[in-house]
């Protein structure tokens, strides 16, 4: 039997206010923390992260829903418990909450005289032994005032390790520090939780400190989603698809037997999830992120082809330190994936990697932007060609997408225009997300 998670919350929803001022904060989370996991929670403020860490920490009572705290259902809890749970939680709050009037030792000791202790003189020095373990050791009959923001914070650390907690809840521990104190106390937090097995829950905006998480879960408008849950539409059934596919090895087979609408719905999930990780670029050393991204970016390519009716659809990106267009995504000849470099001037795709504007051509041959010896590579046959521009956040090219041939022999019209487009609005952001991934190792 496995051991049971030490947070485990199902269905939880909770309110403020009462009659016409009640408000909803949470809709039916489910929240599950493996014991020794480090779980960052993220999303907009308002979205009742705090309130959900309040929650768990026991601090605030569970309305509706189930919410079992190491073993202990806390909806409905008698005081008794509740107090029996709070004493094997740590928390550490955006502001650290130190009593100035007493020192930097006395403060951390003030959490071991909820429980049983020995003597005085073992409370004083385990006290001692956990500041130092902070750093901190110098300063232990310093008081909060004469001690600096990240100092104070290692404080507030050690006073919620100290008594050896089985949880730490920690809400913006990072938010009132600098980059280096904010790294020094994540760190501290992480390698402490580490020695000890603890399980740590914390709330943060702070994306430089994303990278000690063993899981991200991300809340807004009171509902909870994870990182990977985002990739796919319908989240879990979805997610599923593509996570298992991915392992699997199938991830291109199952894309190509969505319909068109399950495609478009994954593919504005994977665009939001790419939006994320555009914004927290610690992730980009992330291997099981890049596969998964470069996995999907050749099925979603194939895909969008197919629903556009055409032979063949490529993504071509722009790399300026070569000055070379990187044929990188299109659909496999003879089971073999299309990958090759060509100069940057070169062919249609060239044109519009250089003048930015899209192009639609009836006939390839006649006309003198054609690169054939593309066509030689591959062994294709290119006839009508659909080519638009993919711009990044500046508004600089920084990709090509083509379309080559209709299956019905007709030329590309202005409405194909339109749908590629609209396809490469969101095929555009996951790319930058890949291109950001490949560029990181090439610096590596």
């Amino acid at each position: 039997m496995g051991v049971e998670a030490p947070i485990v919350g199902t269905t939880l929803s909770h309110f403020y206010g009462s009659g016409e001022l009640r408000k909803q904060i949470l809709y039916e989370v489910d929240v599950t923390v493996r014991a020794g996991e480090i779980v960052i929670v993220t999303g907009p403020s308002g979205s009742g992260k705090s309130t959900l860490l309040t929650l768990i920490g026991a601090l605030r009572s569970t309305q509706h829903g189930s919410l079992s705290v190491l073993g202990e259902e806390l909806r409905e809890a008698r005081a008794a418990t509740l107090e029996r749970v709070r004493k094997q939680i740590g928390y550490i709050f955006q502001h650290h909450n130190l009593i100035d009037a007493i020192t930097a030792r006395e403060n951390v000791e003030m959490a071991l005289y909820l429980h049983d202790w020995s003597s005085r003189r073992a409370v004083r020095e385990q006290a001692a032994e956990m500041l130092a373990a902070v750093g901190l050791g110098d300063r232990i009959d310093y008081h909060p005032s004469q001690l600096s923001g990240g100092q104070r914070q290692r404080v507030a650390i050690a006073r919620a390790l100290v008594s050896r907690p089985r949880i730490i809840l920690a809400d913006e521990p990072t938010a009132s520090l600098d980059k280096q104190s904010g790294r020094d106390v994540v760190d501290r937090m992480q390698e402490l939780a580490r020695e000890q097995g603890v399980t740590v829950l914390l709330v943060t905006h702070d994306n430089r400190i994303l990278d000690i998480a063993d899981r991200i879960i991300h809340l807004e408008d009171g509902r909870l989603s994870s990182f990977t849950d985002a990739v796919i539409a319908n989240t879990r059934q979805m997610m599923g698809l593509l996570a298992e596919s991915h392992r699997n090895g199938d991830l291109r087979h199952r894309i190509a037997s969505m319909s068109g609408d399950e495609f478009r719905a994954a593919l504005e999930q994977l665009t939001a999830e790419a939006r994320r990780f555009l914004e927290a670029t610690e992730l980009a050393n992330d291997e099981a992120f890049r596969g998964m991204l470069d996995e999907a970016l050749f099925a979603f390519t194939v895909k969008m082809g197919d629903l556009l009716d055409a032979e063949r659809a490529s993504l071509f990106l722009i790399d300026r330190e070569r000055n070379e267009l990187w044929l990188r995504f299109a659909q496999e000849e003879k089971g073999k994936p299309v990958d090759f470099r060509i100069a940057i001037g070169s062919g249609i795709a060239g044109s519009v990697a250089q003048t930015g504007q899209g192009v639609r051509i009836d006939d390839a041959y006649e006309d003198p932007r054609f690169h054939s010896g593309v066509d030689e590579v591959t062994g294709f046959r290119t006839r009508g060609v659909l080519c638009l521009p993919i711009r990044d956040a500046d508004g600089e090219v920084f990709a090509v997408a083509q379309l080559l041939n209709r299956r019905d022999g007709k030329p590309f019209d202005a409405g194909d225009e339109v749908r590629f487009a609209d396809f490469l609005a969101s095929i555009g952001v996951i790319l930058r997300s890949w291109w950001a991934t490949a560029r990181s190792r090439r610096e590596d």
